[in-house]
């Protein structure tokens, strides 16, 4: 098998979709490293704790999640969802960051 990916419609072993989900993944926690590395630039600056949880914030990611969940013409339901529980342990991290820097 090449290391290119091949199109979801292009499958047609199951060995095939494992192996662009293996590869997706790999891509996906590559970027969450980078987003939670975000969380600890976010952790530095904001100013005091009472800054780390952001509703509007939170509300907006959300909102353009949504958007693009939709143009993608991915389930945007679910993937609202995820990001519901990404953007929550993405505010526990910066807590725990911003305590860990001021402590």
């Amino acid at each position: 098998m090449s290391d290119q990916r091949l199109s979801p419609a292009g499958c047609e072993a199951m060995e095939q979709v494992r192996s662009g989900v293996d590869r997706l993944d790999e891509e996906i926690v590559t970027l969450l490293a980078e987003r939670f590395r975000y969380m600890d630039a976010a952790a530095r600056i904001k100013p005091d704790r009472e800054a780390v949880r952001d509703e509007w914030r939170k509300a907006d990611v959300l909102e353009k999640v949504r958007a693009a969940a939709a143009g993608a013409g991915a389930p945007v339901d679910r993937i609202a969802d995820l990001y519901e529980r990404l953007v929550e342990a993405s505010i526990a991290y910066e807590f725990e960051r911003f305590d860990q820097t001021r402590g």
